[in-house]
């Protein structure tokens, strides 16, 4: 597969936009510039697979790849807070808190 540097330049950003809208929606959750570029683009692909499976079509265009990606990108950062803890979620998962306990 051949990318040019104008598909390259686009894919970064609407991986940059949507991390950093998903960082936003999903509170305390993000990850810098690029790191919510990786989350985006991430988020993207998990967009791509998870919205057709649930029979959601978006259309064609940048805004609705924008918003397939920060899609993808929300259920990718809920998911991360859940594996690290720190969602309102995921209060006590796998962590017992002793102290304050007699």
């Amino acid at each position: 597969m051949y990318l040019s540097s104008e598909s390259l330049l686009v894919i970064l950003l609407v991986g940059l936009v949507a991390g950093w809208l998903a960082g936003q929606i999903v509170q305390g959750a993000g990850f810098g510039l690029l790191g919510d570029m990786v989350v985006g683009v991430i988020g993207a692909f998990i967009g791509d697979w998870l919205l057709p499976q649930l029979g959601i079509r978006l259309g064609l265009g940048i805004v609705s790849a924008v918003i397939n990606a920060v899609i993808g990108a929300i259920v990718l950062l809920l998911i991360v807070k859940v594996v690290r803890g720190r969602g309102r979620w995921s209060r006590g998962w796998g962590r017992r808190r002793w102290f304050g306990r007699l």
